[in-house]
């Protein structure tokens, strides 16, 4: 059900696009993106950063879209997002006792994450600084290079699934040295 409230503004966006262009598309997401983020709050009574600081960007970008009559700030906005979602991972390495993408996975009920070593933490940390970094290039090289059709298609279904497969990677990563040591328990004799 949260992946309906994280895609929902997102298709009618492209709806809105293909109905009446970029600048309808924007209040469209600019509207969709907070009522989201208030439905979901009200739902889990917490309130998810991620989609918070990206509802955030979004007004910010999409306010200047609509003010200078330029999309570039539109395209820039998931770009500028992830780079900073970059830095706040690189960052946890540093400051506070655990990196983010652990605080991450142990949002996840049931999963033993102690079984992964600090070092192994540290490196998935860097491995998703290196995957938003990326994503933010490939989304600017999508925006200057190809037209305004095929980015926002990119924005909407390319973005997210590259998100989504990384994140199934990762997730099965985790998965295999939980199980490996799951397995090795059940090896030993009583």
């Amino acid at each position: 059900m949260s992946l309906l409230f994280e895609f929902l503004p997102l298709i009618l966006f492209l709806g809105a696009f293909l109905y009446k262009g970029i600048y309808a598309a924007i209040i469209v997401l600019m509207i969709a993106m907070p009522i989201g983020l208030l439905i979901k709050y009200a739902r889990t009574r917490t309130l998810d950063r991620m989609y918070f600081w990206s509802t955030v960007f979004l007004l910010v970008a999409g306010g200047l879209t609509l003010y200078f009559r330029n999309p570039l700030f539109l395209y820039w906005k998931p770009t500028a997002f992830y780079w900073v979602v970059a830095i706040a991972f690189l960052a946890s390495q540093f400051i506070g006792d655990t990196p983010l993408v652990r605080r991450f996975f142990g949002l996840v009920d049931g999963l033993r994450l102690e079984n992964i070593t600090a070092a192994q933490w540290n490196r998935l940390n860097l491995i998703w600084v290196v995957f938003f970094v990326a994503v933010g290039f490939l989304n600017i090289y999508v925006a200057y290079n190809f037209e305004q059709a095929t980015w926002v298609k990119f924005k909407v279904f390319g973005l997210m699934g590259i998100t989504f497969v990384f994140m199934l990677v990762q997730t099965f990563w985790v998965a295999g040295i939980i199980g490996d040591d799951a397995d090795e328990d059940e090896k030993e004799p009583n």
